[in-house]
């Protein structure tokens, strides 16, 4: 099915419709009833009862009346007290409309069930007479021709039975003292079936003054009277007293007002039946009938409910528990066209105002909303919290008309309007723009927590009533989660704990950190990005050095032990779409360092960050410092702010900070490498590639991507060193080449690989000389003399100023020619022949030796393999650590560079001292060689 919207379901009536009720129409005037000037609603009984939802406590009451003037039993005194706007007059007017009818009682909507429940087949007509306490004076009778009625009993007598019945009270009436109850119960009497209906009666009392004789009688003398009626009305079988006293501290004023409903309560007390109030789910259908003609098709209204709760079911975790029930789908249907939320914040919050009358405020507010949702053509499916248009100067005015001072600018900038914060919002996102998501969820907030912002022990309305209030079936929830905490961050008057949001009329410490941030020190935010963009890089990597925002001259121009990172400044950053800013930074560093050129350019890589996010790291940044700089001001106590407000700016510092260290690693994200494709070319060539930024070792990510791209090299096969020494170093009969040159040049030039290291060169070398493939080597050059030649036997030479690579061919020439192979000799095959020997300098054939008598002849030479190496040396201990470096350097890696060979190594320390060594310095000796684990340690005595 469907969702169609209310407007296409529901019909509002007439006046609501056209918007020519009038406030004032909402509440009723029980006078005006009983004088015949009502407007229809509430004049004519047919149509009276039409919009009336009869609720249980009114089911009640008018059954007690029914039964009472049938003489069937009843209540004789019914008591009504409630809070303010409770429908105490409504109920009386139910009665009166019941008594005095002109049309049969089946005619009137909802009563003949009730007459049947009560046994009742005919409902007799009776006379009444209505006391308004505010209508009344208790100065000035009310005139009857020629009868004025000064007093309670004198008006209550002549409206009952007119002349004969104010006969029977005119001297009490004259003389303002009380009638005896046998008087009244002789009025009821003659008057019975009768109704007396008495509407606020402490208002009439809290003009009356103790002691003091009025036209209306003395304060005692009323309550004497109002004794003697209840009594009297006990008497009378048929009769019935109503009468309505306030609940709350509004309607009862003064101390004397609540003296007086002390009193009343007391009288009242003895014979009341006390009449139950009307109950918030039975409230739903009080302002709908009102409010609508008709609610629309069960089957229709069943529907859209169904949907709006299955919503509510496969989003569970979004909203309140409530919703999952079925009986939460039974309150949607009966409150429809109208969410319940919004009968739940006016009857819980709102109706807690002083100002704020319960069904009849409620009747007010939402006619106003009805009608102008139906003149934009609201296509809500359902009235919520979040389709209420506070843009509208009359629902305005309503809202705050109940509030404190204050509330006018608060609307108008940070929840509805054309100037207002949200719709910015919504105007500048179109994920948050088509469902007007800001728009909804700021009157939400305002619904939920305006009336209480200031009194709740426990602030705000919960994300999930915001959401209850706001989202429709077919929306996405993660959009509405979303604009609240853009509105917690853009708006001043919007407070926010946890999971709870709400406005207040005192603004935020937000206004107090914009302002501060708009006074950040340029230098100050570079000092502090430049702190958190060094602290995403770990320490550990091939990098010699990560210099973060660092001018020219301070980037070392060496060989450094690995290539360095230039990370740019954000102002130089990088996009796709224009990467000037990055490039010409990078060009700049790269050329020179100062003044002067730079040389080593091979050993230089940048790290940019993104230019569309750099607008917002760079507000993420003042943000922090502006919270920081707050929470600093609080410590000090130059700002004087609650407890909340601090604990809050405390809690916003750390979000800040959070926020600043995640836009750090959303922004740094682009390599930018040098290269050179072509010698010849001098122009460079920029790759730029890009990381991720969700990586948890950015400097491993980083290493990882230079590796993919192959824009350094951590291993080099001698294969690809022969291929560069043949290609710049072996031509034009030049054969060998200074092997320290070589790598200077791999750091020069942006042509020739990027090695991480000279370790990596070095490999390359050893590998290269365990076979004759590749090149040769020499620790020197003598002429044209090798020294230490080496070609085909292995080893990992050092690198100095003196040694150089050999070109293969050239190697394995002067191989040959100093250091001939010897030619394998074999054993001559037995001819029989003595062969001849060699040839001594003289000339002769020498003579072989001969064996001697007795000697066994000796075994024939041969050259030993040696298998093991040791080796001892005694180290100066000023200069242990530097020889010993250069003790692993030139020996033990020149077994480490071999296959199959296991070295080992042992460290002997012996220390003396004349004068023995002390406690302090023993302890610390051997809590050291245990953390390093020495396998023996003692002091000892000589």
């Amino acid at each position: 099915m469907s969702l169609k919207a209310w407007r296409e379901i529901a019909r509002p009536h007439k006046d609501v419709l056209e918007g020519t009720f009038k406030q004032s129409e909402f509440a009723a005037d029980i006078t005006q009833v009983a004088n015949g000037t009502a407007t229809p609603e509430y004049q004519d009984a047919e149509k009276f009862f039409s919009r009336t939802f009869i609720t249980e406590g009114m089911r009640l009451l008018l059954m007690s009346v029914a039964q009472r003037l049938a003489g069937l039993g009843g209540d004789p005194v019914i008591q009504l007290q409630t809070a303010f706007g409770g429908g105490k007059t409504h109920t009386m007017l139910t009665v009166l409309h019941l008594a005095t009818r002109k049309v049969s009682t089946d005619k009137l909507e909802g009563i003949p069930p009730l007459l049947d429940q009560a046994g009742i087949t005919e409902l007799p007509h009776a006379n009444i007479a209505v006391l308004d306490g505010i209508a009344l004076s208790v100065s000035q009778g009310k005139q009857h021709g020629s009868i004025c009625a000064n007093t309670l009993w004198g008006e209550m007598a002549w409206q009952l039975l007119g002349d004969e019945g104010y006969n029977l009270v005119a001297a009490s009436d004259r003389d303002g003292t009380a009638p005896g109850k046998d008087v009244l119960a002789e009025l009821l009497t003659k008057s019975a079936p009768c109704v007396v209906l008495i509407d606020e009666l402490q208002k009439f009392f809290s003009d009356l003054k103790p002691g003091k004789q009025l036209n209306a009688g003395t304060y005692e003398a009323n309550l004497k009277f109002v004794q003697a009626l209840t009594e009297a009305f006990k008497t009378v079988p048929n009769a019935i007293l109503l009468a309505s006293l306030p609940e709350s501290e509004t309607e009862v004023g003064d101390s004397f007002g609540q003296k007086t409903l002390v009193a009343l309560e007391k009288h009242f007390g003895r014979v009341e039946s006390v009449w139950k109030p009307v109950a918030t789910e039975e409230a739903f259908e009080i302002v709908r009938r009102r409010l609508f003609e008709s609610a629309g098709d069960r089957a229709q209204i069943e529907g859209i409910s169904r949907q709006f709760c299955d919503y509510y079911r496969q989003n569970a975790q979004y909203f309140p528990l409530e919703t999952q029930s079925n009986q939460y789908f039974e309150r949607m249907c009966t409150s429809y066209p109208i969410h319940p939320e919004i009968f739940d914040r006016l009857y819980e919050d709102w109706s807690t105002l002083d100002k704020f009358q319960r069904t009849r405020g409620v009747l007010q507010y939402m006619a106003v909303i009805i009608h102008r949702l139906w003149n934009d053509n609201n296509q809500d499916a359902l009235i919520m919290p979040g389709s209420i248009p506070l843009d509208d100067s009359l629902v305005r005015n309503k809202s705050i008309h109940y509030l404190p001072q204050g509330w006018e600018p608060v609307l108008e900038r940070e929840v509805d309007g054309d100037r207002s914060e949200p719709h910015r919002i919504d105007g500048d996102d179109t994920r948050f723009g088509s469902v007007q998501a800001a728009h909804r969820a700021m009157r939400t907030v305002f619904l939920g927590s305006a009336p209480s912002a200031r009194d709740q022990v426990v602030k705000g309305i919960q994300v999930e009533r915001i959401l209850l209030g706001t989202v429709q079936p077919g929306q996405t929830v993660g959009v509405f989660e979303d604009v609240l905490k853009r509105l917690r961050d853009r708006l001043h008057y919007l407070y926010s704990d946890q999971d709870r949001f709400w406005l207040d009329t005192k603004p935020n410490l937000r206004r107090e950190m914009e302002s501060r941030k708009q006074n950040i020190d340029k230098l100050a935010l570079n000092d502090e990005l430049k702190r958190r963009v060094n602290s995403v890089f770990g320490r550990n990597s091939i990098f010699a050095g990560v210099h973060v925002f660092t001018n020219s001259v301070d980037v070392p121009d060496d060989y450094g032990s690995g290539p360095r990172l230039v990370v740019l400044a954000p102002n130089e950053g990088y996009t796709k779409a224009d990467g000037n800013s990055a490039i010409s930074a990078a060009e700049k560093i790269l050329s020179f360092r100062g003044d002067q050129p730079r040389q080593k350019r091979n050993r230089l890589i940048f790290f940019a960050a993104d230019s569309d996010v750099v607008g917002r790291l760079n507000d993420a940044g003042r943000t922090y410092l502006a919270w920081r700089e707050i929470v600093s001001d609080i410590d000090e106590g130059k700002l004087n702010l609650d407890l909340f407000q601090a604990n809050l700016a405390k809690k916003s510092t750390k979000v800040a900070e959070s926020n600043l260290q995640q836009l750090v690693r959303e922004a740094y994200k682009w390599i930018v490498c040098p290269l050179q494709l072509k010698a010849t070319d001098k122009t460079v060539d920029w790759e730029i590639v890009s990381v991720s930024t969700n990586a948890t070792n950015l400097i491993q990510e980083i290493e990882n991507r230079l590796r993919e791209e192959e824009w350094i090299t951590s291993e080099w096969s001698p294969i690809h060193l022969k291929n560069l020494l043949a290609q710049w170093y072996f031509k034009e009969g030049v054969t060998d080449v200074n092997s320290l040159k070589v790598y200077q040049d791999t750091c020069h030039y942006l042509y020739l690989p990027r090695l991480i290291n000279d370790q990596v060169y070095r490999n390359a070398i050893g590998q290269g000389l365990d076979s004759e493939d590749f090149f040769g080597f020499a620790s020197g050059k003598d002429g044209d003399a090798y020294l230490g030649f080496r070609f085909g036997n292995g080893g990992i030479p050092t690198l100095d100023d003196a040694c150089v690579l050999i070109d293969k061919d050239a190697a394995a020439e002067y191989r040959e020619k100093t250091n001939p192979v010897p030619q394998p000799t074999t054993a001559a095959e037995p001819t029989g022949v003595n062969p001849v020997p060699p040839s001594v300098p003289g000339g002769s054939p020498a003579t072989p030796p001969q064996p001697i008598p007795g000697v066994a002849p000796a075994p024939a030479i041969q050259t030993a393999i040696k298998k093991q190496f040791y080796g001892n040396i005694d180290l100066d201990p000023v200069k242990a650590k530097m020889d010993f470096a250069t003790i692993v350097d030139e020996v033990v890696q020149q077994f480490t560079a071999k296959l199959g060979v296991e070295v080992s190594i042992s460290v002997e320390i012996q220390a003396k001292s004349k004068n023995g060594f002390d406690e302090a310095l023993q302890r610390t000796i051997k809590e050291n060689c245990n953390v390093l684990r020495f396998s023996s340690s003692e002091f000892e005595e000589e």
